[in-house]
């Protein structure tokens, strides 16, 4: 065990959920022990489940810190065409999801029926949604058609990063041109976001 080092509440409870991610992003979901996570910490079990009472309420703090992490790498911009800024804002998801496939997998796969879990996933999916909708600059009763066919479009895009993930169904290219591409399809008769 490392030595142990006096850290405030706060910068205690960041320091556990930057070992577990590691630890959480190295290996399967089953795989990681709370004892690790102590161990690698460099604390006491004791201490380490008077901030995570179970294996899962760490990693709903994993999935939630890294999530805010990927929304601010996947900010639309306002510069240049709409679908290219869609397709950077996928890229960082991709990026994220090959970089971290193993808490991917555990939150859609292993905790998907977690109800903390899957209100990260929700939180998720409302900014991402809310995004691509202003980024549109539609009002009324398109915006509400758009933000369906979104909503249908971003559980489509998980699915398809989870299969990518666990089955290398498909190259990393396709994974993104049929992302994009379904969402062209699904928006095309309200709004036009090719690129000139």
């Amino acid at each position: 065990m490392a030595a142990r080092r006096r850290l405030d509440p706060a910068q205690r409870r960041a320091e556990l959920i930057d070992v577990g991610a590691r630890l959480f992003a190295a290996k399967p979901y089953e795989q990681v022990l709370m004892e690790d996570v102590a161990e690698r910490a460099g604390v006491s079990r004791a201490l380490l489940y008077r901030y995570f009472p179970t294996k899962r309420e760490l990693f709903a703090a994993i999935h939630r810190q890294a999530t805010a992490r990927l929304l601010a790498a996947s900010e639309f911009d306002g510069t240049g065409p709409l679908v290219e800024q869609l397709t950077a804002a996928l890229e960082a998801h991709i990026d994220y999801f090959a970089a971290n496939s193993h808490v991917v997998l555990a939150a859609n796969r292993e905790l998907a029926g977690d109800p903390v879990v899957q209100a990260v996933i929700a939180d998720e999916f409302a900014v991402l949604r809310r995004r691509l909708l202003d980024a549109t600059g539609l009002e009324g009763r398109p915006r509400e058609v758009v933000s369906a066919a979104v909503t249908g479009w971003l559980v489509f895009v998980r699915t398809l990063c989870v299969d990518w993930l666990a089955n290398d169904t498909f190259s990393r290219a396709e994974l993104r041109d049929v992302c994009v591409g379904a969402l062209l399809g699904a928006l095309d008769p309200v709004v036009d976001i090719r690129p000139l």
